[in-house]
């Protein structure tokens, strides 16, 4: 039963960027821009790859797919971040704060295992070169992608359908860009415990145990490259997962940051710029980093483009 004093929510005020309306036009300026060259950069590495016969290797079949997360993620939140900085912030009703937090849940969760994924390919390729086309055949890609996506619905849904029962008191403002857990599930006044407890519990299996798996596969990887004779095998193997191991290292240190250690050591001003690390500049970075500098997808790239 909610107090007389209590009124429920049905929509929520988000306040976007609030500090920096002054600035609101730079802002959506370039957020504009970014999210235009992050569709454009991952859809091209879409494209590349579904084409190109050289790059129908393992590796590129995950970055394919790894951009398709990439497209999602950055869609989820940038166009309504967009109308947030246009308008000086703007409402969203609680429905649809819970599907944009499905979604991007979905996506960050899926992401996280497809680094996984990626790891281990480059640990196959680098430390059993030999038996990495045997292994890593048709089946096992197919295998680890379908998991990679199904795991992560299914891990939101437990989230997201206690979530779903919930209900919302006043003050109905979010001080933030897009419906995160913590701003928004701070407005229940349901009983949240056992939510908090659900997600911390779930940030073990989607978050901790593929980092540690990414780490442990890159120790390997190293003591593998290290062993190698020449400097120029060691520089091109050092040079595949370099990027890699930068991006996961960032991407998984954020999500630990934001949504594993406590928030009462930082405000949710400083969860706004961490979260625009997961949703505007890693899916922005990504193609580049990837694949652009990749002297096989220029190759592709050439091929494509008109003499």
């Amino acid at each position: 039963m909610l107090g007389n004093n209590q009124t429920i929510v049905t929509e929520f005020l988000l306040l976007g960027f609030q500090n920096l309306h002054s600035f609101k036009i730079l802002l959506f300026t370039v957020f504009l821009v970014i999210y235009i060259m992050t569709l454009s950069g991952n859809l091209l590495i879409i494209a590349l790859v579904s084409t190109s016969h050289q790059l129908h290797s393992p590796m590129y079949f995950f970055l394919s797919h790894l951009s398709l997360t990439d497209i999602l993620l950055t869609t989820v939140i940038v166009p309504n971040m967009l109308r947030l900085i246009w308008g000086n912030g703007g409402t969203m009703s609680v429905a649809g704060c819970v599907s944009q937090f499905h979604f991007f849940a979905f996506t960050v969760t899926t992401e996280c295992f497809l680094l996984t994924v990626m790891s281990y390919d480059r640990y196959l390729a680098i430390c059993h070169p030999l038996r990495y086309t045997t292994i890593m055949n048709l089946k096992l890609r197919l295998q680890l992608v379908i998991w990679s996506w199904l795991l992560g619905f299914v891990l939101t849904l437990f989230i997201i359908l206690p979530i779903g029962q919930l209900q919302f008191c006043g003050p109905n403002v979010i001080d933030h860009y897009f419906c995160d857990f913590a701003p928004f599930l701070k407005h229940s006044c349901s009983d949240a415990s056992f939510i908090e407890i659900e997600i911390f519990a779930l940030s073990a299996p989607v978050n901790l145990l593929p980092f540690a798996f990414v780490i442990v596969t890159y120790v390997c990887i190293s003591l593998t490259i290290l062993r190698i004779p020449s400097i120029t095998g060691r520089k091109k193997a050092f040079s595949t997962c370099s990027s890699h191991i930068m991006v996961v290292c960032t991407y998984y240190g954020t999500l630990i940051t934001v949504y594993i250690v406590p928030s009462r050591g930082h405000s949710f001003n400083i969860n706004k710029v961490l979260s625009l690390l997961n949703t505007v500049v890693t899916p922005f970075f990504n193609p580049i980093i990837y694949s652009l500098r990749n002297q096989e997808i220029r190759v592709a790239l050439r091929r494509r483009l008109p003499n």
